[in-house]
């Protein structure tokens, strides 16, 4: 053409039933490329060890004459300088394209940390919360496209679905996530910086009294009238006297106790924080113990479960999940 490209020039050009190109200046270098469909894109041709190489600037006109223009300088002086300008190009589009999902962060989040780290039902947890309402959402976009109002806007709508305290869980399973992403360096920055938890909620101050403890207790007796299995009152007796979690009292087992010494030995495998700790026995305790083992014949189980599937090869306690198998 010979001559500078102008805005006027541009907006002239129309399509053709082939795709043409021209060049500025009327020489190979920063041109632009005008498709059948009508759609007109800026491009800077160069040489590089040898190859003619093509880097694409934008279309026109989102990508306007004079930035296009001093882009293609741009690239022309770091081709001068011994640089391939479509290398870095490469890389950059290769590592958007690899780039961490928000369902590939949740899935390494969930078997590199929540698992090794917490009790079962607390990962079984994050993993419930990350697929309901953080992975349905966002599962295909990269990672380090999530804002903080992206964030603010999904505890928005599960505020406005009425659980306000679903909200404030959710944070704080997408702020350990995003935590989690920097620790391992997959991402810069966390977009959970500084976001407050949607809810106030009030701590559980509620206790038994010393009047419902007396008729819990009354209750729990062998010849009380109350409808249950003496396995369940033992088991209830026990989660009183020894001030254990519900878990760890239905899933504990008789290996875990020295009778004579008066200790019951906690594996970490079944605490919350993941560590192993003793608990002492009370007189009472030991008393209940008695009975359970009476009443628990040859079982493994502590307080073994009348109800649920027997499987060949298999111990369960159908107290709880089905996670807590052991083969006998």
């Amino acid at each position: 053409m010979g001559k500078k490209f102008t805005k006027f020039q541009l907006n002239g050009l129309k399509a053709k039933d082939k795709r043409y190109i021209l060049f500025e200046d009327g020489g190979r270098g920063f041109g632009i490329r005008v498709e059948p469909s009508g759609r007109r894109t800026f491009f800077f041709e160069y040489r590089f060890d040898g190859k003619n190489r093509i880097f694409t600037i934008g279309p026109y006109p989102k990508a306007s004459l004079t930035q296009a223009r001093a882009m293609a300088a741009k690239l022309k002086e770091q081709v001068e300088s011994g640089t391939d300008p479509g290398a870095e190009k490469r890389e950059i589009l290769w590592a958007d394209k690899t780039a961490f999902t928000v369902k590939d962060l949740s899935d390494e989040y969930l078997e590199k940390w929540a698992k090794p780290r917490k009790a079962e039902k607390s990962y079984k947890e994050d993993m419930r919360i990350l697929q309901k309402d953080v992975v349905s959402a966002w599962g295909r976009r990269k990672a380090k496209d999530i804002t903080r109002r992206d964030v603010v806007l999904l505890l928005d709508q599960i505020v406005d679905r009425g659980s306000p305290v679903a909200a404030n869980r959710t944070l704080a399973v997408v702020r350990r996530m995003f935590n989690f992403s920097v620790d391992r360096d997959i991402l810069g920055s966390s977009p959970c910086v500084r976001i407050q938890a949607p809810t106030k909620e009030k701590s559980r101050e509620r206790v038994l009294s010393e009047d419902e403890i007396k008729a819990l207790w009354t209750g729990l007796e062998p010849d009380s009238k109350v409808s249950m299995v003496p396995e369940m009152k033992l088991a209830l007796k026990f989660l009183l006297v020894s001030a254990q979690r519900k878990g760890e009292v239905l899933n504990s087992e008789w290996s875990e106790f020295d009778l004579d010494a008066g200790w019951w030995e906690l594996p970490g495998g079944k605490t919350k924080n993941k560590k192993a700790h003793r608990v002492p026995l009370s007189p009472l305790a030991l008393e209940i113990l008695a009975e359970a083992k009476q009443a628990s014949k040859d079982s493994k189980w502590v307080f073994p479960s009348p109800f649920g599937p027997k499987k060949k090869g298999f111990c369960q306690n159908p107290w709880t999940s089905s996670a807590h198998r052991s083969r006998c």
